[in-house]
Protein backbone atom coordinates (compact mmCIF):
# COMPACT_ATOMS: atom_id res chain seq x y z
CA UNK A 1 0.00 0.00 0.00
CA UNK A 2 2.59 2.56 0.41
CA UNK A 3 4.04 2.02 -3.08
CA UNK A 4 0.72 3.63 -4.22
CA UNK A 5 2.06 7.08 -2.90
CA UNK A 6 2.82 8.19 -6.45
CA UNK A 7 -0.66 7.43 -7.49
CA UNK A 8 -2.73 8.94 -4.72
CA UNK A 9 -3.72 12.54 -3.59
CA UNK A 10 -1.38 13.46 -0.92
CA UNK A 11 1.97 12.20 -2.80
CA UNK A 12 1.04 14.12 -6.40
CA UNK A 13 0.43 16.64 -3.90
CA UNK A 14 4.16 16.83 -2.70
CA UNK A 15 5.28 17.89 -6.24
CA UNK A 16 2.01 19.92 -7.68
CA UNK A 17 3.65 23.61 -7.58
CA UNK A 18 7.16 22.66 -9.05
CA UNK A 19 5.01 20.32 -11.64
CA UNK A 20 3.17 22.93 -13.00
CA UNK A 21 5.77 25.42 -13.23
CA UNK A 22 7.74 23.44 -15.03
CA UNK A 23 5.25 21.70 -17.66
CA UNK A 24 3.47 25.48 -17.95
CA UNK A 25 0.41 24.35 -16.84
CA UNK A 26 -2.92 26.13 -15.40
CA UNK A 27 -4.37 25.09 -12.10
CA UNK A 28 -7.53 24.63 -13.59
CA UNK A 29 -6.21 22.60 -16.10
CA UNK A 30 -4.39 20.55 -14.16
CA UNK A 31 -7.23 20.35 -11.40
CA UNK A 32 -9.44 19.04 -14.38
CA UNK A 33 -6.80 16.29 -15.50
CA UNK A 34 -7.01 15.08 -12.10
CA UNK A 35 -10.22 14.60 -11.70
CA UNK A 36 -10.71 12.74 -14.92
CA UNK A 37 -7.93 10.42 -14.19
CA UNK A 38 -9.29 9.74 -10.57
CA UNK A 39 -12.52 8.73 -12.40
CA UNK A 40 -11.12 7.03 -15.18
CA UNK A 41 -8.46 5.20 -13.49
CA UNK A 42 -11.06 4.02 -10.65
CA UNK A 43 -12.34 1.44 -13.74
CA UNK A 44 -9.39 -0.68 -12.88
CA UNK A 45 -10.75 -1.87 -9.90
CA UNK A 46 -12.73 -4.60 -11.45
CA UNK A 47 -10.52 -6.11 -14.17
CA UNK A 48 -7.78 -6.59 -10.87
CA UNK A 49 -10.26 -8.02 -8.45
CA UNK A 50 -10.96 -10.74 -11.08
CA UNK A 51 -7.42 -10.94 -11.88
CA UNK A 52 -6.62 -11.71 -8.20
CA UNK A 53 -9.09 -14.44 -8.08
CA UNK A 54 -8.53 -16.18 -11.43
CA UNK A 55 -4.53 -15.97 -11.51
CA UNK A 56 -3.49 -15.39 -7.80
CA UNK A 57 -2.06 -12.23 -5.77
CA UNK A 58 1.38 -12.34 -6.54
CA UNK A 59 1.78 -12.35 -10.54
CA UNK A 60 -1.17 -9.06 -10.06
CA UNK A 61 0.86 -7.40 -8.17
CA UNK A 62 4.37 -7.70 -9.17
CA UNK A 63 2.74 -6.82 -12.88
CA UNK A 64 1.10 -4.00 -11.25
CA UNK A 65 4.19 -2.72 -9.41
CA UNK A 66 6.05 -3.01 -12.44
CA UNK A 67 4.03 -1.20 -14.75
CA UNK A 68 3.29 2.06 -12.15
CA UNK A 69 7.47 1.88 -11.75
CA UNK A 70 7.29 2.45 -15.75
CA UNK A 71 4.63 5.14 -15.18
CA UNK A 72 6.47 7.41 -12.50
CA UNK A 73 9.37 6.98 -14.78
CA UNK A 74 7.70 8.23 -17.68
CA UNK A 75 6.42 11.28 -15.79
CA UNK A 76 9.74 12.41 -13.96
CA UNK A 77 10.93 12.57 -17.92
CA UNK A 78 8.03 13.99 -19.20
CA UNK A 79 7.68 17.13 -21.76
CA UNK A 80 4.81 20.30 -21.89
CA UNK A 81 1.90 18.80 -23.40
CA UNK A 82 -1.41 18.39 -22.11
CA UNK A 83 -2.45 14.81 -24.00
CA UNK A 84 0.71 13.38 -22.36
CA UNK A 85 0.96 14.32 -19.44
CA UNK A 86 -3.02 13.31 -18.62
CA UNK A 87 -1.83 10.12 -20.36
CA UNK A 88 0.51 9.79 -17.28
CA UNK A 89 -1.71 11.01 -14.62
CA UNK A 90 -4.18 8.82 -15.50
CA UNK A 91 -2.13 5.17 -15.84
CA UNK A 92 -0.51 6.42 -12.33
CA UNK A 93 -3.93 6.50 -10.57
CA UNK A 94 -4.74 3.40 -12.06
CA UNK A 95 -2.19 1.36 -11.12
CA UNK A 96 -1.26 3.04 -8.01
CA UNK A 97 -4.60 4.67 -6.21
CA UNK A 98 -6.74 1.94 -7.77
CA UNK A 99 -5.40 -1.71 -8.96
CA UNK A 100 -2.24 -2.11 -6.37
CA UNK A 101 -4.94 -0.75 -3.36
CA UNK A 102 -7.09 -3.52 -4.03
CA UNK A 103 -4.33 -5.95 -4.10
CA UNK A 104 -2.78 -4.28 -0.75
CA UNK A 105 -6.35 -4.53 0.77
CA UNK A 106 -7.05 -8.54 -0.81
CA UNK A 107 -3.63 -9.71 0.36
CA UNK A 108 -4.39 -9.46 4.17
CA UNK A 109 -8.28 -10.16 4.25
CA UNK A 110 -7.04 -13.73 2.31
CA UNK A 111 -4.63 -14.23 5.44
CA UNK A 112 -6.73 -13.45 7.82
CA UNK A 113 -10.39 -15.12 6.08
CA UNK A 114 -12.17 -14.35 9.55
CA UNK A 115 -11.66 -11.77 12.12
CA UNK A 116 -9.29 -9.63 10.13
CA UNK A 117 -9.98 -6.29 12.53
CA UNK A 118 -6.77 -6.86 14.97
CA UNK A 119 -4.80 -7.68 11.81
CA UNK A 120 -6.11 -4.53 10.07
CA UNK A 121 -5.60 -2.57 13.29
CA UNK A 122 -1.71 -3.31 13.00
CA UNK A 123 -1.62 -2.71 9.10
CA UNK A 124 -3.54 0.64 9.13
CA UNK A 125 -1.26 1.61 12.36
CA UNK A 126 1.76 0.66 10.29
CA UNK A 127 0.65 2.59 6.94
CA UNK A 128 0.59 5.73 8.51
CA UNK A 129 3.82 5.47 10.05
CA UNK A 130 5.45 4.67 6.61
CA UNK A 131 3.32 7.48 5.03
CA UNK A 132 4.61 9.74 7.40
CA UNK A 133 8.60 8.84 6.87
CA UNK A 134 7.40 8.60 3.03
CA UNK A 135 6.08 12.18 3.07
CA UNK A 136 9.71 13.18 4.87
CA UNK A 137 11.81 11.44 2.76
CA UNK A 138 10.30 12.52 -0.84
CA UNK A 139 9.69 16.38 0.69
CA UNK A 140 13.55 16.11 1.43
CA UNK A 141 14.40 14.75 -2.24
CA UNK A 142 12.11 17.52 -3.71
CA UNK A 143 13.41 20.48 -1.57
CA UNK A 144 16.95 18.97 -2.31
CA UNK A 145 16.90 18.27 -6.09
CA UNK A 146 13.72 18.91 -8.11
CA UNK A 147 10.65 17.10 -8.73
CA UNK A 148 11.60 14.58 -10.90
CA UNK A 149 14.86 13.60 -9.46
CA UNK A 150 12.48 12.46 -6.47
CA UNK A 151 9.95 10.43 -9.24
CA UNK A 152 13.29 8.93 -10.91
CA UNK A 153 13.76 7.74 -7.36
CA UNK A 154 10.53 6.31 -6.70
CA UNK A 155 10.46 4.59 -10.03
CA UNK A 156 13.69 2.77 -9.03
CA UNK A 157 12.41 1.85 -5.79
CA UNK A 158 9.33 0.14 -7.64
CA UNK A 159 10.97 -1.84 -10.07
CA UNK A 160 14.43 -2.95 -7.70
CA UNK A 161 12.59 -2.88 -3.83
CA UNK A 162 9.18 -3.46 -4.29
CA UNK A 163 8.33 -5.85 -7.12
CA UNK A 164 11.50 -8.55 -6.05
CA UNK A 165 10.09 -8.24 -2.56
CA UNK A 166 6.69 -9.14 -3.91
CA UNK A 167 7.77 -11.34 -5.98
CA UNK A 168 9.38 -13.44 -3.26
CA UNK A 169 7.17 -12.83 -0.31
CA UNK A 170 3.76 -12.98 -0.91
CA UNK A 171 2.05 -16.23 -1.44
CA UNK A 172 -1.90 -17.47 -0.95
CA UNK A 173 -2.64 -18.71 2.52
CA UNK A 174 -1.44 -22.64 2.58
CA UNK A 175 1.84 -21.75 0.57
CA UNK A 176 0.07 -21.68 -3.01
CA UNK A 177 1.31 -18.75 -5.56
CA UNK A 178 -1.89 -18.60 -7.18
CA UNK A 179 -5.60 -20.06 -6.75
CA UNK A 180 -6.27 -23.27 -8.28
CA UNK A 181 -7.90 -23.69 -11.41
CA UNK A 182 -11.41 -22.84 -12.28
CA UNK A 183 -13.62 -26.26 -12.47
CA UNK A 184 -10.77 -28.03 -10.12
CA UNK A 185 -11.36 -25.42 -7.11
CA UNK A 186 -14.11 -27.07 -4.38
CA UNK A 187 -16.79 -24.37 -4.67
CA UNK A 188 -17.87 -23.04 -1.37
CA UNK A 189 -21.33 -22.22 -1.54
CA UNK A 190 -21.50 -19.99 1.36
CA UNK A 191 -19.06 -17.93 -0.22
CA UNK A 192 -21.31 -14.84 -2.13
CA UNK A 193 -20.24 -13.83 -5.79
CA UNK A 194 -20.13 -10.07 -6.90
CA UNK A 195 -23.83 -10.09 -8.36
CA UNK A 196 -25.00 -11.47 -4.53
CA UNK A 197 -23.26 -9.09 -2.79
CA UNK A 198 -24.16 -6.03 -4.73
CA UNK A 199 -27.59 -7.56 -3.74
CA UNK A 200 -27.19 -7.02 -0.31
CA UNK A 201 -27.70 -3.83 1.78
CA UNK A 202 -24.44 -4.78 3.58
CA UNK A 203 -22.35 -4.15 0.65
CA UNK A 204 -23.52 -0.42 0.32
CA UNK A 205 -23.42 -0.16 3.88
CA UNK A 206 -20.08 -0.54 4.23
CA UNK A 207 -18.96 0.84 0.69
CA UNK A 208 -21.22 3.49 1.29
CA UNK A 209 -19.12 4.06 4.76
CA UNK A 210 -15.83 3.94 2.79
CA UNK A 211 -16.90 6.58 -0.15
CA UNK A 212 -18.20 8.99 2.06
CA UNK A 213 -15.55 9.23 4.07
CA UNK A 214 -13.19 9.46 1.27
CA UNK A 215 -15.36 12.18 -0.57
CA UNK A 216 -15.23 14.08 2.90
CA UNK A 217 -11.76 13.36 3.55
CA UNK A 218 -10.67 14.52 -0.06
CA UNK A 219 -12.82 17.70 0.14
CA UNK A 220 -11.86 18.67 3.37
CA UNK A 221 -8.10 17.37 3.08
CA UNK A 222 -7.67 19.87 -0.26
CA UNK A 223 -9.41 22.77 1.17
CA UNK A 224 -8.27 22.46 4.74
CA UNK A 225 -6.65 25.63 5.96
CA UNK A 226 -8.96 27.68 3.85
CA UNK A 227 -12.06 25.78 6.16
CA UNK A 228 -10.28 26.73 9.27
CA UNK A 229 -9.08 30.26 8.07
CA UNK A 230 -12.76 31.10 8.07
CA UNK A 231 -13.27 30.14 11.09
CA UNK A 232 -10.57 32.63 11.89
CA UNK A 233 -7.55 30.27 12.29
CA UNK A 234 -4.22 30.73 11.03
CA UNK A 235 -1.78 28.19 9.26
CA UNK A 236 -0.05 26.87 12.33
CA UNK A 237 -3.21 25.70 14.25
CA UNK A 238 -4.21 24.22 10.77
CA UNK A 239 -0.56 22.33 10.72
CA UNK A 240 -1.58 21.13 14.31
CA UNK A 241 -5.18 20.27 13.46
CA UNK A 242 -3.63 18.01 10.61
CA UNK A 243 -1.27 16.42 13.23
CA UNK A 244 -3.42 15.81 15.83
CA UNK A 245 -6.41 14.08 13.89
CA UNK A 246 -3.32 11.65 12.33
CA UNK A 247 -2.28 11.02 15.53
CA UNK A 248 -5.69 10.58 16.66
CA UNK A 249 -6.42 8.31 13.52
CA UNK A 250 -3.71 5.35 15.34
CA UNK A 251 -6.40 5.81 18.20
CA UNK A 252 -9.33 4.59 16.17
CA UNK A 253 -7.58 2.04 14.23
CA UNK A 254 -6.25 0.34 17.39
CA UNK A 255 -9.70 1.07 19.01
CA UNK A 256 -11.01 -0.65 16.29
CA UNK A 257 -8.89 -3.63 15.96
CA UNK A 258 -9.77 -4.18 19.31
CA UNK A 259 -13.34 -3.85 19.46
CA UNK A 260 -14.03 -6.20 15.83
CA UNK A 261 -13.29 -9.02 18.12
CA UNK A 262 -16.14 -8.39 20.45
CA UNK A 263 -18.26 -6.17 18.84
CA UNK A 264 -20.51 -6.72 15.21
CA UNK A 265 -18.86 -4.37 12.21
CA UNK A 266 -22.63 -2.71 11.77
CA UNK A 267 -21.77 -1.32 15.43
CA UNK A 268 -18.34 -0.04 14.98
CA UNK A 269 -19.85 0.99 11.58
CA UNK A 270 -22.79 3.09 13.68
CA UNK A 271 -20.03 4.49 16.09
CA UNK A 272 -17.79 5.90 13.70
CA UNK A 273 -20.34 6.94 11.01
CA UNK A 274 -22.40 8.92 14.04
CA UNK A 275 -18.34 10.85 14.93
CA UNK A 276 -17.98 11.47 12.10
CA UNK A 277 -21.03 12.98 11.01
CA UNK A 278 -21.41 15.09 14.38
CA UNK A 279 -17.94 16.20 13.97
CA UNK A 280 -18.58 17.80 10.62
CA UNK A 281 -21.94 19.22 11.62
CA UNK A 282 -19.86 21.12 14.39
CA UNK A 283 -17.11 22.52 12.58
CA UNK A 284 -18.73 25.17 10.03
CA UNK A 285 -19.86 26.32 14.22
CA UNK A 286 -16.05 26.75 15.36
CA UNK A 287 -14.93 29.94 17.08
CA UNK A 288 -12.53 29.21 19.63
CA UNK A 289 -9.61 27.01 19.68
CA UNK A 290 -10.90 24.80 22.45
CA UNK A 291 -13.90 23.97 20.31
CA UNK A 292 -11.54 22.96 17.40
CA UNK A 293 -9.77 20.17 19.66
CA UNK A 294 -13.36 18.74 20.34
CA UNK A 295 -13.73 18.46 16.83
CA UNK A 296 -10.57 17.17 15.68
CA UNK A 297 -11.03 14.17 18.44
CA UNK A 298 -13.77 12.47 16.52
CA UNK A 299 -12.66 13.52 13.44
CA UNK A 300 -9.99 11.68 13.74
CA UNK A 301 -10.58 8.42 15.83
CA UNK A 302 -13.64 7.94 13.60
CA UNK A 303 -11.69 8.24 10.38
CA UNK A 304 -8.90 5.67 12.21
CA UNK A 305 -12.15 3.60 12.64
CA UNK A 306 -13.71 3.62 9.39
CA UNK A 307 -10.42 2.35 6.99
CA UNK A 308 -10.15 -0.70 9.48
CA UNK A 309 -14.06 -1.26 8.89
CA UNK A 310 -13.53 -0.99 5.33
CA UNK A 311 -10.55 -2.94 4.77
CA UNK A 312 -11.37 -6.07 6.91
CA UNK A 313 -15.48 -6.57 6.57
CA UNK A 314 -15.09 -7.99 3.20
CA UNK A 315 -14.01 -11.54 3.45
CA UNK A 316 -15.89 -12.08 7.12
CA UNK A 317 -19.21 -10.89 5.48
CA UNK A 318 -18.79 -12.34 1.88
CA UNK A 319 -16.18 -15.49 1.97
CA UNK A 320 -12.97 -15.31 0.36
CA UNK A 321 -13.67 -17.24 -3.63
CA UNK A 322 -14.77 -13.79 -5.33
CA UNK A 323 -13.13 -11.56 -2.64
CA UNK A 324 -10.81 -9.77 -5.44
CA UNK A 325 -14.08 -8.78 -7.42
CA UNK A 326 -16.28 -8.13 -4.69
CA UNK A 327 -13.25 -5.38 -2.43
CA UNK A 328 -12.64 -4.15 -6.12
CA UNK A 329 -16.16 -3.16 -6.52
CA UNK A 330 -16.06 -1.21 -2.85
CA UNK A 331 -12.88 0.25 -3.85
CA UNK A 332 -13.81 1.77 -6.84
CA UNK A 333 -16.84 3.44 -5.47
CA UNK A 334 -14.11 4.90 -2.40
CA UNK A 335 -11.88 6.31 -5.91
CA UNK A 336 -14.88 7.64 -7.72
CA UNK A 337 -15.62 9.49 -4.44
CA UNK A 338 -12.53 10.52 -4.03
CA UNK A 339 -12.46 12.31 -7.03
CA UNK A 340 -16.07 14.23 -6.76
CA UNK A 341 -14.59 15.46 -3.29
CA UNK A 342 -13.13 18.40 -4.11
CA UNK A 343 -15.15 19.28 -6.67
CA UNK A 344 -18.03 19.61 -4.55
CA UNK A 345 -16.15 22.16 -1.88
CA UNK A 346 -14.57 24.21 -5.02
CA UNK A 347 -18.37 24.84 -6.55
CA UNK A 348 -20.05 25.22 -2.73
CA UNK A 349 -17.49 28.29 -2.15
CA UNK A 350 -17.64 29.13 -5.40
CA UNK A 351 -21.71 29.97 -5.01
CA UNK A 352 -21.73 31.03 -1.00
CA UNK A 353 -18.55 31.75 0.03
CA UNK A 354 -18.64 29.40 2.75
CA UNK A 355 -18.06 26.00 3.39
CA UNK A 356 -20.92 25.89 5.64
CA UNK A 357 -23.74 24.18 3.61
CA UNK A 358 -21.69 21.27 2.14
CA UNK A 359 -20.24 20.27 5.52
CA UNK A 360 -23.17 20.57 6.92
CA UNK A 361 -25.08 18.28 3.56
CA UNK A 362 -22.44 15.54 4.26
CA UNK A 363 -22.66 15.45 7.95
CA UNK A 364 -26.62 14.90 7.51
CA UNK A 365 -25.70 12.00 4.67
CA UNK A 366 -23.03 10.89 7.24
CA UNK A 367 -25.11 10.48 10.12
CA UNK A 368 -28.18 8.96 8.08
CA UNK A 369 -25.82 6.45 7.02
CA UNK A 370 -24.90 5.54 9.75
CA UNK A 371 -28.37 5.27 11.08
CA UNK A 372 -28.80 2.81 8.73
CA UNK A 373 -26.09 0.46 9.82
CA UNK A 374 -28.08 -0.39 13.15
CA UNK A 375 -31.12 -1.83 10.75
CA UNK A 376 -29.23 -3.29 7.53
CA UNK A 377 -29.17 -7.17 8.21
CA UNK A 378 -26.24 -9.41 8.28
CA UNK A 379 -25.89 -11.96 5.38
CA UNK A 380 -26.53 -14.81 6.06
CA UNK A 381 -23.49 -16.61 5.53
CA UNK A 382 -21.73 -14.27 8.55
CA UNK A 383 -24.29 -15.69 10.89
CA UNK A 384 -22.78 -19.33 10.65
CA UNK A 385 -19.86 -20.14 12.96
Amino acid sequence: MLATLPGRTQGLGLITEPLLADLRLERLDYAQMNLWATLLGALVCFPTGWAIDRIGLRWVTVTIVVLLGITVWQLSVVSPGIAFIFGLLLATRAFGQSALSVCSIATVARWFPSQAGFAMGIYSVLLSLLFAVAFGLIGWSVRANDWRTAWFQIAMSLVFVVAPLAMLGLREPGGRSRPSAPGREPENRDDFTLRQALHTGAFWLFAGAGASFNLVSSGLGLFNQDVLAQRGFDQKTFHLFLAATTLLSLVGQFGCGWLSRRCRHQELTLLALVLYGSALAMLPFVRYPWQLWCVAVPIGVAGGMIIVIFFTVWGDLFGQQHLGRIQGAAQMLTVLSSGLGPVLFAKCFALHRSYAPVLCALAGAVLVLGVAAHWVRTPARALKP
